[in-house]
């Protein structure tokens, strides 16, 4: 069900541990994401990466993979290695919020970028795609690429992570206003490509008339592909994707997935690094808020020829 690229994607990953005394104690700016088996956070992590060498700094990047167990011993270990600054993707909106303290307190400036925290004022910032915008965008695409009318389900995110609810908030906004749509299912699939595939399975065998399927991101929804060609149903059921990711793209290309909604996880990851890197120098970060949100971009067979590198879409 996985696709020959994605697998060699997850292949080619190297996640480098955040080893102590690995850099210098001005020189080092941890990253921490989620998981870049994940193609959507491999990318966040290579552009944090890359930019911070570009700007001079040792980087190191490791994953949490959702478990705030293992985010607070990678937080020990950037505070060991005295960073001068920590990116991190947040594992949990309530759940993080002790150890980005943690940080703050050991006088490690702390950018989050993707998931927010459930608390303002100790992350410097916190730079997000604008998931309400992205939900709508892609919510009313959903609606031009499937129907107005039928049955459809829904594939839900992490429910930990913000996004996950405002995404589907965004969605409901939207296809309520279209009374003859009527939501059959809506499963929990975390962010997942596995998941997507086996929730997607059940609610075929329980839905079997749906039209269309809404997911939280393309993970899942290329697992919902997945099922569906396995079910000889794609044809019959549309699917729209969240994320901008290159597996979604080919799918796109191919005629298998209706549209997806870019996230500009590129520009932010880099941004919070320059940020971090005026931070460290200036004791500012440039910025207006903490807050910051950066429109997601649609992207559909009219302009998928656009895509120019992973989450990167051409002018």
């Amino acid at each position: 069900m996985f696709k020959k690229g994605m697998r060699l994607l997850v292949a080619a990953v190297a996640v480098t541990p955040l080893l102590i005394g690995s850099a210098s104690a001005a020189g080092l700016i941890s990253i921490i994401v989620t998981d870049p088996a994940n193609p959507y956070w491999f990318t966040e992590g290579e552009v944090a990466k890359k930019t911070a060498e570009q700007l001079g700094y040792t980087a190191s990047v490791a994953a949490h993979k959702g478990d705030t167990n293992t985010e607070s011993t990678l937080i020990d270990t950037a505070i060991t290695n005295k960073s001068a600054a920590i990116i991190l993707d947040p594992a949990n909106a309530d759940g993080s919020v002790g150890a980005v303290k943690k940080a703050v307190d050991a006088g490690i400036p702390v950018f989050l970028v993707n998931a927010e925290i459930n608390k303002e004022g100790l992350a410097k910032a916190q730079l997000v795609s604008n998931n309400a915008q992205g939900a709508a965008v892609g919510a009313e695409q959903w609606v031009n690429s499937v129907a107005k009318s039928g049955k459809y389900v829904e594939l839900f995110g992490n429910p930990a992570d913000n996004n996950a609810a405002t995404r589907s908030n965004g969605y409901e906004t939207v296809l309520t206003q279209y009374p003859d749509l009527t939501k059959s299912a809506q499963e929990v699939a975390n962010w997942d490509r596995a998941q997507g595939y086996q929730k997607m399975q059940s609610m075929l065998q329980a839905h079997p008339d749906i039209i269309g399927v809404i997911s939280g991101n393309d993970e899942m929804a290329l697992g919902a592909v997945a099922a569906l060609k396995e079910a000889g149903k794609l044809k019959q059921v549309k699917v729209g994707g969240f994320d901008g990711s290159p597996d979604a793209v080919a799918a796109i290309k191919a005629g298998e997935l209706q549209y997806t909604v870019l996230q500009p996880v590129a520009v932010f990851s880099k941004e919070a690094v320059v940020q971090a890197d005026t931070f460290i120098k200036t004791g500012k970060t440039g910025a207006a808020t903490e807050k910051q949100l950066f429109d997601c971009v649609l992207i559909t067979k009219d302009n998928v020829d656009k895509y120019v590198s992973a989450f990167t879409l051409a002018k």
